[in-house]
C-alpha cells in the first residue's frame, strides 16, 4: 500500500512541478504567449456557421504557443529545468534538446494576424469581412484575442466557359461537365485554383504539353447583387501558339549509359540504332535493347499524355538499375500546323553494376535471448544485360540466453543462397507485361540453412522457390509463388534431447523431417508505403498450399500407406492468415494503431499435423508483449514440466487469434511514447490427449491471454529503436474464474516483478 501511495504522490508532484514556474525565463517587460482566442461577432450568421469559422481559423495565427500534453507544457518545463542558458553541461544540453524555449508576446504581430484572418475570410467568400485584434497580459502571461466580422458569404450564381472553336477551346469546353464550380456553392479561392489545375490535367492527357494552369483566368463578378457572383472562365489572350495545340511523339532517344556530368549529346552525330521504335544510344552495349520494350510507355506517333510520361519515369526508376533518370522533350523539326511533334530524350545514369555489402544486425527476445547476424551479399544489378539482379549471399549468426531456464543452450545459424530477379513476367509461351508504374518481377530463389541448437539437435533446411511479384498501384502488391519446395531434416540429435521426449513427446515435432512442396499467394494493401502517418487500413492475406497437386498424381506406398516423392513423404495442408490493421490519427502528434490477426490451417491426406516451421506461434517481441516468446497456449494448456526442464518448448498451434491496440504519441522529434494492450491465443484443430485444453472450442473467447504495458521509441532517423515493458492481465492456463490476475499486481514485490514484467527490445514498430 505504501508503494502505491508513493507512486501516486510522485506522479502528482511531477505534474504540479511541470505546470508551475513556466514564466521562469521570460525576459523582463515581456510575457509568455499562451495562444489566441477567436470570436465571431455577426448577428447574420447561425451558431453552427460561427463555430465552423472559428474551427477554420483557429490554427492560422502565428506564432503557435508552446505545445501542451494533457494541458501541461512539458517541453517548456524541460527547457526551464535546463536552467540558465549561459551555463552548459551534458544534462542541461539534453533538457534543452528535448525542451522548447518560451514563445514570447514580443514575437506576436497582432495587426498582421488580423489582416491574415480577414484575407482568409475573403478567400472563402466573405467579401465584406473585417477583423480586429488585441492582446491582454496577466501575471506575465499573454493571450491574443481576435474578433471576426465576416458578413454574409457570397455564393456562385452561374458558371460559364468562354472559349472559341479551336481544338483547345473545344477541349476545354468538353471538361465543363466535371467542373468543381457549381451554382449555390460558396465562393472559394482554393476551389478555383483546383478547377484550373483540373482542366490543365485533363488537357495534358490530350497532348497539350505546353499548356499550364496560369493560362486560365476565372473572373468573379460580385456586382450582380444579393451576395451572388457570376464565374467566367477564359483563356488568356496572350497565350503562346505552342500552348494552343496538342502534340504527338515523333522520335524517342534512350541513353542507358549516360554520365550526369556529360555535355548534352547531339543526336544527329552520335552512334545510334533503331530497335522496336526506339533509338538506343549505347555504344558499349551495356544493356540489351529489348529491355526497353517492356519498360517504355511512349511510342513514336503516340499522343503525349502526362500519365504515360510519369509512368515511363516510374518504371525506369523501379528497375533499381539507374541512379538518375532524366527526361526532356524538344520540339521536332517535323511539325504540322494544327498538331505539334515532340522528340523525347531519356538520360539514364546507371548505378554501380557490381557491389559487395556487409550487414550486421542484433536482436533481443523476450525469452532472454540475445542474438546477432552477419550477412555478406554480392550483387550484380545487370547480370545478363537486361537489368536482372543476381544476389549471392552468406550469413552466420547466433542466439545466446543470458539468463533463465535455457542458459547454455545457444543457437548458431549458418546459411547462404542465390536470388535471381528478372524485371518481367517469365511465363512459358506467353508474353505478359503490365502498364502501370511498377515493373513486374520474376524471382528464383535457392537457399540452404543449418541451425545448430547446442546440446540439442541440428537442422538442415533446403529451399527452392519460383515466384512473381507485381504491383497494380503503389499501395497494392501481389506475390505468387507457384512452385515452392522446402526440405528440413534433423541430424545430430543428442541423447539428452531424446531423453526429454519421455517427459514431453510434443518436442519430437520440432525434429520431424519436413518435406513441403506446393505454392503460396500473398495480397497486400498498404496505404502507408510513402508516408507512415495518417489514417488508413492495412491488409495482408496469405494462402499457403502444400501437396495439393502432388497428392493427385502420386500413389500411396502399399506398405506405409503414405505418398512419397523420391522416397520421402510430403506434407499436405491448407493454411491461411489475414493481418488487418487500422491506424487512426487522433492529432498530428498522436495515433492509434490496431491490429487483428486470424490464422487457420488444416492438415489432410499425408499429414496429421502441419510441419513445425508452418505452425502458428504467439507471444513475444512483436506479438503478446506481456508474455515470453512462443510461451502462450495452445488454448488453456500449459506444460506441467516446464519449470523442471532446463529448457521449455516452443508452443505451436493450428489456429491463431490476436488483437493489438497501441496509442502512440510524440514527445519530441526524437522520442515517442506508447501505451498498449495485447490479447490472443493459439489452438489445435484436433484433440490432442497429450495437451488437454489445447483444442479450439466455442469458449475460445474465454481462453484469450491479455497483457498491457508502456513503451518508448527512439527515432534515430535511419532506424527506430523500441523498448516495451509489458505485464500480464489474464492467464488462460489458470482455472476458470482465476484467469484475471489484476488483484495480484504488486510493483513493490521483487519476485512479482521478476515473474511478470517482460522487457522487449526491438527495431521498428511492432505493427
Amino acid at each position: 500500500m505504501r508503494n502505491r501511495t508513493t507512486i501516486v504522490f510522485s506522479m502528482v508532484a511531477i505534474v504540479f512541478l511541470a505546470s508551475c514556474n513556466s514564466t521562469k525565463y521570460v525576459p523582463k517587460g515581456d510575457a509568455l504567449y499562451t495562444g489566441a482566442t477567436i470570436k465571431v461577432n455577426d448577428s447574420t450568421l447561425s451558431r453552427k456557421e460561427k463555430k465552423r469559422l472559428v474551427t477554420l481559423t483557429a490554427t492560422l495565427t502565428r506564432p503557435l504557443p508552446n505545445s501542451r500534453f494533457l494541458g501541461i507544457p512539458f517541453k517548456l518545463s524541460f527547457y526551464n529545468m535546463a536552467g540558465n542558458p549561459a551555463r552548459t553541461n551534458f544534462i542541461r544540453k539534453f533538457f534543452r534538446k528535448i525542451g522548447q524555449s518560451p514563445v514570447l508576446l514580443s514575437s506576436v504581430d497582432v495587426d498582421y494576424n488580423s489582416k491574415l484572418l480577414q484575407n482568409y475570410l475573403e478567400n472563402i467568400g466573405y467579401f465584406q469581412s473585417a477583423s480586429t485584434g488585441d492582446a491582454i497580459v496577466k501575471r506575465e502571461k499573454a493571450q491574443a484575442y481576435y474578433t471576426l466580422m465576416p458578413g454574409r458569404v457570397y455564393t456562385i450564381k452561374t458558371v460559364d466557359f468562354k472559349t472559341d472553336n479551336t481544338s483547345l477551346g473545344r477541349a476545354i469546353q468538353n471538361t465543363k461537365s466535371k467542373t468543381f464550380l457549381h451554382p449555390k456553392d460558396p465562393f472559394n479561392l482554393d476551389i478555383i485554383k483546383g478547377e484550373r489545375s483540373r482542366i490543365d490535367a485533363t488537357l495534358k492527357e490530350e497532348g497539350y504539353y505546353f499548356f499550364s494552369p496560369d493560362l486560365l483566368i476565372l473572373d468573379a463578378d460580385s456586382t450582380i447583387g444579393n451576395h451572388n457572383v457570376n464565374m467566367l472562365l477564359r483563356v488568356k489572350e496572350n497565350t503562346p501558339v505552342a500552348a494552343k495545340k496538342p502534340y504527338i511523339i515523333d522520335n524517342v532517344y534512350i541513353y542507358p549509359n549516360y554520365r550526369i556530368n556529360s555535355k548534352q549529346v547531339d543526336t544527329v552525330d552520335v552512334q545510334k540504332y533503331l530497335y522496336g521504335g526506339y533509338y538506343i544510344v549505347d555504344p558499349g552495349k551495356k544493356f540489351k535493347p529489348g529491355l526497353f520494350q517492356h519498360i517504355m510507355r511512349f511510342d513514336s506517333a503516340d499522343v503525349y499524355t502526362r500519365t504515360d510520361h510519369n509512368l515511363t519515369l516510374s518504371r525506369l526508376v523501379s528497375l533499381d538499375v539507374f541512379k538518375f533518370v532524366k527526361n526532356r522533350f524538344e520540339l521536332s523539326l517535323n511539325n504540322q500546323s494544327d498538331t505539334g511533334r515532340l522528340n523525347t530524350y531519356y538520360y539514364l545514369t546507371p548505378l554501380p553494376i557490381k557491389s559487395l555489402r556487409a550487414e550486421v544486425s542484433a536482436n533481443t527476445k523476450s525469452n532472454n535471448y540475445i542474438g546477432s547476424l552477419f550477412t555478406l551479399t554480392f550483387r550484380n544489378r545487370n547480370a545478363f544485360r537486361a537489368a536482372e539482379h543476381l544476389d549471392i549471399y552468406g550469413n552466420i549468426g547466433s542466439e545466446m540466453q543470458y539468463s533463465g531456464y535455457q542458459s547454455g543452450y545457444n543457437t548458431y545459424k549458418y546459411g547462404g543462397g542465390i536470388t535471381f530477379t528478372i524485371p518481367k513476367f517469365v511465363v512459358p509461351f506467353l508474353d505478359l507485361n503490365t502498364t502501370n508504374a511498377f515493373v513486374p518481377k520474376t524471382k528464383i530463389n535457392l537457399s540452404y540453412d543449418l541451425l545448430n541448437r547446442v546440446k540439442l539437435y541440428t537442422l538442415n533446411s533446403l529451399k527452392a522457390e519460383l515466384g512473381y511479384v507485381w504491383k497494380p498501384s503503389a499501395n497494392v502488391q501481389h506475390e505468387f509463388n507457384p512452385f515452392s519446395i522446402n526440405y528440413v531434416r534433423a541430424i545430430n540429435i543428442t541423447q539428452k534431447y531424446l531423453d526429454s521426449l519421455s517427459h514431453n513427446p510434443i518436442l519430437k515435432h520440432a525434429i520431424d523431417n519436413q518435406f513441403i512442396i506446393g505454392s503460396n499467394y500473398s495480397y497486400t494493401i498498404d496505404p502507408f508505403v510513402n508516408n507512415q502517418k495518417g489514417t488508413g487500413i492495412y491488409f495482408n492475406g496469405i494462402i499457403d498450399l502444400s501437396g495439393n497437386l502432388a497428392g493427385l498424381v502420386v500413389k500411396k506406398d502399399p506398405i506405409t500407406q503414405q505418398k512419397n516423392i523420391l522416397g520421402a513423404p510430403f506434407s499436405q495442408y491448407v493454411k491461411t492468415q489475414t493481418d488487418l490493421r487500422y491506424y487512426y490519427e487522433i492529432s498530428p502528434k498522436a495515433r492509434l494503431a490496431n491490429r487483428f490477426i486470424f490464422g487457420f490451417s488444416l492438415p489432410y491426406g499425408n499429414s496429421s499435423q502441419l510441419p513445425y516451421i508452418k505452425q502458428f506461434f504467439i507471444g513475444g517481441n512483436n506479438s503478446l508483449r506481456a508474455f515470453r516468446s512462443r510461451s502462450v497456449g495452445p488454448g488453456t494448456y500449459k506444460d506441467p514440466n516446464t519449470g523442471n526442464l532446463s529448457f521449455f518448448p516452443d508452443e505451436s498451434g493450428d489456429i491463431k487469434l490476436e488483437l493489438n491496440t497501441e496509442l502512440r504519441y510524440s514527445i519530441n522529434s526524437m522520442l515517442e511514447g506508447a501505451v498498449f494492450i495485447d490479447m490472443g491465443n493459439i489452438w489445435l484443430y484436433s484433440k490432442d490427449t497429450l495437451r488437454p485444453g489445447a483444442q479450439f472450442s466455442k469458449s475460445f473467447l474465454n481462453e484469450l491471454a491479455v497483457g498491457t504495458g508502456v513503451g518508448l521509441r527512439i527515432n534515430l532517423t535511419i532506424l527506430l529503436l523500441r523498448i516495451d515493458l509489458g505485464m500480464p492481465l489474464r492467464e488462460p492456463s489458470l482455472p476458470t474464474g482465476q484467469r484475471w490476475v489484476l488483484n495480484q499486481i504488486n510493483f513493490g514485490d521483487k519476485q512479482w516483478r521478476r515473474n511478470n514484467l517482460i522487457l522487449n527490445l526491438g527495431i521498428g514498430y511492432p505493427f
